[in-house]
């Protein structure tokens, strides 16, 4: 998969460990006295994209986040961007299920400021495995999780206390999590003392939730319309996404 540049909007990336100097190639002209020494650009490209930088400087792959969910991560947040599906194109949140539960699986990255905000615990279906989630659906009542790309909503106090609606944005692979009650809420399953002693954290109905401590502060900082990836390497899934295919289509 190809890298692609971000759109730069009213936001810029900080990425403060990029020399102005690494960005462009100059050489030296000599044609006559007149242009003697004259600095003239022969590559206006950067050595490394906005992203793919983030990626590194943040050190995601040490965290365990995988370089594909990353890259696929960002295509959808261009995508939901460009459509102006965002009312906050600061926040980028990736749950990336190739990792299994007894480990940090939710990122939450500002994209503004180049900031990892969270790497969290995050649950999964208690029908879409055990300790890895390997099955999905946007069936009701299946108690799967769904992946692809989501469009954070509004946030209410329900049965689990503080939580945050999710909109399902991929048609007929998560466009049911609504329907389905599928948001973000905290759950005292979801801890490392259980994920030890166990081998899993608990699992939900569907809903990716986080633990007790963490879930007011991640709630609250990617409420109202920022940008929630969920991924697996599914095949399944990455070739029935529309979101991805028009990207790709695109390159």
């Amino acid at each position: 998969m190809k890298w692609m540049n971000l759109r730069i909007s009213k936001k810029r990336y900080v990425l403060p460990f990029l020399a102005l100097t690494s960005l462009f190639s100059l050489k030296v002209s000599s044609v006559g006295k007149k242009n003697s020494g004259v600095i003239a650009p022969v590559a206006v490209a950067p050595v490394v994209s906005a992203s793919a930088a983030l990626y590194e400087n943040l050190s995601l792959d040490s965290l365990g986040l995988s370089r594909e969910a990353y890259e696929y991560a960002i295509v959808g947040y261009d995508r939901l961007l460009k459509e102006g599906k965002l009312r906050n194109d600061d926040i980028l949140s990736i749950v990336d299920f190739s990792l299994p539960s007894t480990q940090k699986r939710l990122f939450v990255i500002d994209m503004a400021s180049g900031k990892l905000l969270f790497n969290s615990l995050v649950s999964h279906g208690r029908n879409s495995g055990k300790n890895m989630a390997t099955d999905f659906s946007n069936s009701p009542e299946s108690f799967k999780s769904s992946l692809g790309f989501y469009v954070t909503g509004n946030t209410y106090r329900g049965q689990h206390g503080y939580s945050l609606r999710l909109e399902g944005e991929e048609e007929g692979i998560n466009n049911n999590a609504m329907e389905r009650g599928i948001v973000m809420h905290a759950a005292d399953y979801v801890n490392e003392t259980l994920g030890r002693r166990q081998g899993y954290i608990g699992r939900s109905l569907g809903c990716p939730a986080v633990p007790v401590g963490l879930h007011k502060k991640i709630i609250s900082k990617i409420q109202n319309g920022t940008c929630l990836f969920m991924y697996s390497p599914d095949v399944k899934y990455l070739s029935a996404s529309k979101i991805l295919r028009q990207q790709q289509q695109a390159a």
